[in-house]
């Protein structure tokens, strides 16, 4: 028998640095167009240089940020080309994964963990504070990605996860300008109603028109004449 406690093993330092760079940029407190020095943030993180130097590497083969000689690193910005190239392929595939869930013979079974989903969802959030918005979109991607892993296809279910990690940004930045939770709480349980009855045709039309809305919506945020963001 031991009687030592077993020891929490750390997280390596690049993760650490990773993790918590990748939330201050998705959440926009790292705003777009923003420089970071490796030396300010190792400070700032409580890190040193080569944790914070790999994980920015990381971040850039990611399309988060990228390099900029003599200065660093820079926050990438989110262009209109950006919105347009993600929501055009999240309206390829989530309706198509919509559809094919509604036909999946445990679809009846699926939905209550998509109640309870959206159940989170439906909670909403504070749009001054950037965190609870980043919440609510983790409970909002994990609805989705449940939705396309009912289409019993997991290729297209990672597919539509990381489209909707990439989409997390510039959803962060449009919610900070509209509170569109109570809307997609109506568009969740409609869309549960339709797996649960089997109406493919209906579910593939509910989630295209909710893509589309939030897509919408990032367009009209970020490019208002009082945005006051570089995209």
């Amino acid at each position: 028998m031991s009687f030592l406690a077993p020891i929490a093993v750390p997280a390596p330092l690049t993760a650490r640095a990773l993790q918590a760079l990748r939330e201050d940029i998705l959440a926009a407190r790292l705003a777009p167009g923003e420089t970071l020095s490796e030396a300010a943030t190792a400070s700032r993180l409580g890190l040193g240089k080569a944790p914070v130097r790999a994980a920015l590497a990381r971040l850039g083969e990611e399309g988060l940020v990228q390099p900029v000689p003599r200065r660093g690193w820079v926050v990438s910005l989110v262009t209109v080309r950006d919105i347009h190239e993600v929501f055009d392929l999240r309206l390829l595939l989530e309706p198509e994964a919509a559809r094919r869930a509604a036909r999946h013979p445990h679809a009846r079974m699926g939905a209550e963990a998509l109640a309870r989903l959206d159940a989170v969802c439906a909670a909403g959030y504070r749009p001054e504070e950037a965190e609870t918005a980043l919440g609510f979109l983790e409970a909002n991607r994990a609805f989705h990605v449940a939705v396309a892993e009912l289409s019993g296809n997991a290729r297209l279910a990672r597919q539509v996860g990381r489209l909707l990690d990439e989409s997390t940004r510039m959803l962060v930045l449009g919610l900070r300008r509209r509170d569109r939770s109570g809307e997609m709480a109506h568009e969740h349980r409609a869309l549960i109603a339709a797996l649960v009855a089997g109406e493919a045709a209906q579910a593939a039309e509910l989630m295209q028109a909710q893509v589309a809305a939030s897509r919408a919506m990032v367009l009209e945020a970020l490019t208002a004449p009082d945005a006051g963001l570089a995209v």
